[in-house]
């Protein structure tokens, strides 16, 4: 089974068709909003809104471990994850997809691993390709195959959130290595890998970061119109993969 998790922008999947909802119990409390099954373009698929319902949920508070292993529990194998990002690499427009193959964590005191409670034993998952690398080169392919723009290799800075950064922590960024930037790939990506899920990322490039650009301030107007038009391009991305998938 394919989930996909919306993130900003993206509370609601347009074009799935509502089969039913479900409110999914878990040993870490509720995930962020109600699971909708659902079909997309004849295609079973699961939507979990990551900010929850009506995006009340900050970045930092959100109930990751609820949320994947709500996920988890429902059969789900394949997460297609949805995130607006900021560009720092310059290559990388308003709009565009991004399939990230990489991420550096910048993010503290979120609950990042399920192999913490006493009765389970020290556990060191080996995370050197933090996203699902067959996934990912099926949605690349198929990006490729149907001429939608999707930067492939790039590496994702996770910050804490919600405030956006300041131009000298993007440039930070930059000479770290990072192409793009957000806030809640982490700790999503990691505790998809402890339960065993093949996860990747489609990033939508909603604005240039901080200082990048033509340096002006960051419009929230303009955001949500990125947002929306690279939500269209996800959208033929996923329909491309599900027609060539055997997902029943």
């Amino acid at each position: 089974m394919l989930a996909v998790i919306g993130g900003t922008g993206v509370d609601k999947f347009p074009g799935l068709e509502l089969e039913r909802r479900q409110v999914v119990q878990t040993p870490y409390g509720l995930p962020s909003s109600p699971l909708l099954y659902g079909r997309y373009q004849g295609k079973q698929v699961v939507f979990l809104a990551r900010h929850g319902s009506s995006h009340s949920i900050p970045p930092h508070q959100i109930n990751y471990r609820a949320n994947i292993w709500a996920l988890q529990k429902i059969g789900v194998q394949r997460i297609f994850s949805l995130a607006a990002v900021g560009a720092i690499n310059a290559e990388m427009k308003n709009a565009d997809l991004v399939i990230p193959d990489q991420l550096i964590d910048y993010t503290w005191g979120r609950q990042h691993t399920f192999f913490e409670a006493p009765d389970k034993p020290v556990t060191h998952i080996d995370f050197s390709q933090p996203y699902c690398p067959e996934f990912s080169a099926d949605l690349l392919r198929v990006a490729k195959d149907n001429h939608i723009v999707a930067h492939p290799q790039a590496v994702y800075a996770v910050t804490q959130g919600p405030r956006l950064e300041t131009s000298a922590e993007i440039n930070r960024l930059e000479r770290d290595g990072c192409d793009i930037v957000g806030m809640t790939a982490m700790p999503e990506a990691v505790l998809a890998k402890e339960l065993g899920l093949c996860y990747a990322s489609c990033a939508i490039i909603a604005n240039p970061a901080a200082g990048r650009g033509d340096g002006e301030s960051i419009d929230m107007e303009a955001i949500e119109a990125y947002v929306a038009q690279g939500l269209s391009q996800a959208q033929a991305l996923l329909v491309a993969y599900l027609a060539q998938s055997d997902n029943g």
